[in-house]
C-alpha cells in the first residue's frame, strides 16, 4: 500500500485536448483507407479525408478558444463571454 502523498508532490493534468486531437488526426487517415479497402473511389475518400481534417481544425481551434478563456482571470472572463455567443436571454419574451 502506497504512503501519503507529499503536498509539494505535483502531477500535471493529462491534456485531454491534446488527446482529441490526436484521435481525431488519426481518424482522418484511417477512414479513408478503410473507404479505399473496401471499394470507394479515391476521389471520395480523399473528400471524406478533406472534410474530416476541416472538422478537426476547427475543433481544435474552439477546443483551444476554451481552454484559454477558462485560465484567464476574473478581469477578462467578461471578454471571454462576450465572445462565446450562444443563446440569448431576454427578461420579457412574448407567449403565444
Amino acid at each position: 500500500m502506497p504512503g501519503p502523498r507529499s503536498t509539494s508532490e505535483s502531477h500535471a493534468a493529462p491534456d485531454t485536448v491534446s488527446d482529441v486531437i490526436r484521435w481525431a488526426a488519426f481518424s482522418c487517415v484511417l477512414v479513408p483507407v478503410v473507404l479505399v479497402w473496401y471499394g470507394s473511389s479515391l476521389a471520395g475518400a480523399a473528400g471524406a479525408a478533406l472534410g474530416l481534417a476541416a472538422v478537426t481544425a476547427v475543433c481544435r481551434i474552439l477546443l483551444r478558444r476554451s481552454e484559454r478563456c477558462a485560465t484567464r482571470p476574473n478581469r477578462s472572463a467578461k471578454h471571454c463571454a462576450e465572445q462565446r455567443g450562444g443563446r440569448h436571454t431576454r427578461r420579457r419574451t412574448p407567449v403565444d
